[in-house]
């Protein structure tokens, strides 16, 4: 396959990616050391231990995948790394080390933003890599990416081209997935864990979906609140919690708050076809849902593998390529930006 060899590093938040992409599509190598149980310990992610962490898996898995896509250094094109937006402190172990690889083996360094690499998710294959090239998304394209971190929608006109059209203006659906299941006794991480309790039950009630002054936006600290409410007014009733049906009416709205918003913007927009990233596009509710409203607007849903939803090399190995081919380097002086925004259009 023609295109650049390039080596991805993301370290942003409490994974550890390391991936060796071909051409911005093909995975050779991708290898993630995960902190999930560790962090489960404590209920949710404590930045320093993520840091340290990070620190502790970086060689490693840096080790296992240049064995796995067997390549040698003077075999890659270049390095790549996510450097914002993300924990600063997990965010300069990789920076660092990747500027550190390209000083050494005299490589161009490119950084890309964690955003764009899960946009980027939807252009990966791991298939054959003699067999034909699947064809690429097509533009313009509308991007619902929805994390731990992020939840923003995004209509990307071209390679580089984003303009933002919605995102939340308060917690993320992520992280209020993860403050739900903390509120019902669920393991952490929540997302997981509210959408097992919620397969196959019936919602407990229905909680409200919130009104943004923005359109696109999205508001998910008032349903937590709900939630909230509704769990301690089965304890001042001595009343056992509906854990299952409380789930699935969150998830539901949800669920339904994204959906809604997306397949309302695909319908204003010029769009060929509408992409899912993110951790919380694994949830299999949202995919359904997502796909029966755009069935009925005539347009084709993209969602990757959930292993290429979370946080990975790969995705920034996709960006990177890109980037690439468009002659963006970054040198010495790259930097961790905790709180990196895509490069706008005008909104």
């Amino acid at each position: 396959m023609i295109g650049p060899r390039i080596l991805a590093i993301e370290s942003s938040c409490d994974e550890t990616g390391v991936a060796v992409v071909v051409g911005g599509r093909r995975i050779e190598a991708s290898q993630v050391a995960s902190q999930v149980a560790l962090h489960a310990e404590t209920g949710g992610i404590v930045p320093e231990v993520a840091a340290r962490q990070q620190l502790r898996w970086i060689v490693p898995t840096l080790d296992a995948a240049l064995a796995e896509a067997d390549a040698a250094w003077d075999g890659l094109d270049a390095i790549a790394v996510t450097y914002g937006p993300g924990l600063i402190g997990s965010l300069l172990v990789g920076v660092n080390v990747a500027k550190a690889l390209a000083a050494t083996h005299d490589l161009p360094l490119i950084g890309v933003n964690h955003i764009e690499g899960h946009i980027y998710a939807n252009w990966l294959t791991d298939g054959d890599r003699d067999a034909p090239m699947p064809a690429e998304p097509p533009f313009p394209l509308l991007c619902l990416v929805v994390s731990g971190g992020h939840t923003q929608l995004v209509l990307m006109e071209a390679h580089g081209r984003y303009q933002l059209l919605g995102q939340t203006i308060d917690d993320a659906a992520g992280e209020a997935f993860d403050k739900v299941g903390r509120l019902l006794g669920l393991p952490y991480p929540g997302g997981p864990a509210i959408s097992a309790a919620a397969e196959g039950a019936s919602p407990a009630t229905r909680f409200p979906r919130a009104r943004t002054d923005g359109r696109y936006d999205f508001s998910f600290s008032g349903l937590k609140t709900a939630v909230l409410r509704e769990v301690a007014g089965y304890r001042e009733r001595g009343e056992p919690i509906p854990i299952d049906g409380l789930a699935a009416a969150f998830e539901d709205a949800v669920v339904d708050a994204l959906a809604g918003k997306t397949a309302l913007a695909a319908e204003a927009q010029p769009v060929a076809a509408v992409a899912l990233g993110g951790g919380v596009a694994a949830n299999t509710a949202l995919r359904a849902e997502l796909r029966r409203r755009l069935d009925d607007l005539g347009l084709p849903l993209l969602v990757p593998p959930p292993a290429w939803c979370t946080d990975n090399g790969a995705m920034i190995g996709a960006a990177a390529g890109f980037r690439f081919l468009a002659g963006d380097r970054a040198g010495p002086s790259l930097e961790a930006i905790p709180n990196l925004a895509l490069p706008w259009l005008d909104r």
